[in-house]
């Protein structure tokens, strides 16, 4: 099959199953989003959608972020994982935020990436949800999918697998194909026990032919 007739089987199923894919996490202000995404690291955004709601009801402003203590915003957020690291992230990001960025979300990499827990995954899901910019942010679920549908070499690093999707992919196509590539990869083709029966990517995909050997 050609690169072509591959990206139009892929993105066909996607738009048929997934049409209206989108960010799962809850946010109201951009900050908001920032601080979920850097959150959703190993763990769910069902679970970070239930803490932020708590830590923003609590600290409704970057000032009140920034006042409290790493204890006070640990006890808030110690049931997702790597609290304490993220705990310090949180303190970094409304600090930075006041201070260095006019209480404004940067919208380049570097300035992005220059925040605690903020790194190239989290700088592009920020770049691409809120600026509409050409990225293609890989989480584990895009960087799982993109290997079983033969997008990317086993081997390949989430770096490499991000830029093999952005040449094969229309960058118009970005931001909704990165939030299918997650659905489809949460709800569908999990990491265990996928559901294969009348997927229609079984002519792509390396998992379904290895495990028919």
């Amino acid at each position: 099959m050609n690169k072509i007739d591959k990206r139009n089987l892929i993105q066909s199923y996607f738009n048929e199953l997934l049409p209206n894919a989108s960010c799962e996490l809850n946010y109201t202000k951009d900050y908001e989003l920032l601080i979920a995404v850097t959150l959703s690291a190993q763990t769910t955004d069902k679970k970070v959608n239930e803490v932020d709601k708590i830590l923003f009801n609590k600290y409704p402003s970057l000032e009140e972020l920034d006042k409290a203590s790493l204890k006070e915003i640990e006890d808030v957020i110690k049931y997702l994982g790597l609290y304490k690291n993220k705990a310090i992230a949180i303190k970094d990001i409304a600090h930075q935020l006041i201070y260095k960025f006019d209480k404004k979300v940067p919208n380049n990499k570097k300035d992005l990436m220059s925040m605690k827990g903020v790194g190239n995954k989290v700088a592009n899901v920020i770049l691409i949800e809120l600026f509409d910019k050409e990225e293609f942010p890989v989480d584990t679920h895009v960087f799982r999918l993109a290997k079983r549908l033969g997008l990317a070499n086993e081997n390949d690093s989430i770096i490499l697998v991000e830029e093999k999707l952005k040449k094969f992919f229309d960058k118009k196509d970005y931001k909704l194909l990165h939030h299918q590539f997650i659905h489809f990869g949460r709800y569908y083709c999990k990491a265990i026990n996928p559901i294969c029966n009348n997927c229609k990517l079984q002519a792509v995909c390396k998992y379904i032919k290895k495990a028919d050997r």
